[in-house]
């Protein structure tokens, strides 16, 4: 769609808390606390008790967020690679809803804005119901920003405005430096860049049959198949129905495969994910503590297995 004018008199609710995502390992934190609260877990032996968070790191340099922000994350740049735009538009769309939101999907704004972008449904973006819709956001703002000539070589702040029209125009290139860091991690350019320490699952465990998914899996294939992937996953054999696998192919299937199960990994906070495994490296939620972990995974080249609890 195309883009509507948007002008901001303030900045929104959500930019005085994007200073605190910092590449800093210590302001980093100082986000998490003040955005996420403080949620303490037993850690995995080595570290008594952490602090629930996520994190991408790109060549030595870290962004740190809460599970709530990761998950907006994933939908963001997941969205972007299921489209199949460059991740450059993902950097674009992360920097935007970091200084619109705090990469939190709010139900409230300047005026009538609402959710990840504060989009105003009095400017054409969609009904209130719809642009609290991660989803629909997203794919409402790349709608847009696909229709700005150039918008790839552009800088990430003239790039962000052309779309959301924002009375500070200049704020949204503030945000690129993790926005950067988040994209690459999520969109697979650099694999295991992208984890997440969580608390275990507390959920009722569900069986289904090497067949049919339970539930909770279901959901996961769902969440996926709108957000990050246009493959259909197949059912593990011998899983009782908890766990999918993605078979991605071609000469970026790799990539793909890592963007799947970073999407997987930065989901877990909203989803029961217990287990994502790729071609030789596993993140498992018990020992979430040490991110991703070198392994034999029985997992193929271009594949990603996610389990559920």
């Amino acid at each position: 769609m195309p883009a509507s004018p948007r002008p901001h008199r303030r900045p929104s609710p959500g930019a005085r808390h994007t200073r605190r995502l910092r590449l800093a390992a210590t302001l980093a934190t100082v986000g998490v606390l003040a955005t996420a609260g403080i949620v303490w877990i037993t850690g995995d032996g080595e570290v008594p008790l952490v602090r629930e968070r996520c994190s991408a790191t790109v060549d030595g340099e870290s962004t740190s967020m809460s599970p709530e922000q990761a998950a907006n994350a994933a939908t963001v740049v997941g969205i972007a690679v299921r489209r199949g735009l460059p991740a450059r538009a993902a950097t674009i769309g992360i920097a935007t809803i970091v200084q619109e939101s705090g990469m939190r999907n709010l139900d409230h704004g300047d005026r009538d804005s609402l959710g990840l972008f504060q989009q105003r449904p009095s400017q054409g973006w969609g009904t209130p119901e719809q642009v609290q819709d991660p989803v629909f956001a997203t794919n409402a703002f790349y709608d847009a920003l696909v229709e700005v000539d150039g918008y790839r070589d552009l800088p990430v702040t003239d790039a962000a405005q052309r779309v959301q029209r924002s009375g500070f125009p200049l704020a949204y290139g503030d945000h690129e430096p993790e926005a950067r860091l988040v994209a690459s991690a999520l969109t697979g350019y650099t694999p295991g860049g992208f984890s997440c320490h969580l608390r275990p699952v507390a959920t009722e465990v569900q069986v289904g049959g090497d067949e049919q998914l339970t539930p909770s899996a279901q959901a996961v294939a769902d969440a996926a198949g709108a957000q990050v992937t246009i493959l259909s996953p197949s059912v593990v054999e011998g899983a009782q129905g908890r766990a999918l696998e993605y078979r991605a192919e071609g000469e970026d299937a790799a990539r793909t495969a890592w963007a799947i199960a970073a999407w997987a990994v930065a989901s877990a906070g909203v989803h029961p994910v217990t287990e994502v495994s790729v071609e030789g490296s596993r993140w498992s939620r018990d020992a979430s503590g040490r991110g991703w972990v070198p392994t034999a995974t029985g997992v193929p080249g271009g594949g990603v297995r996610i389990s559920v609890g």
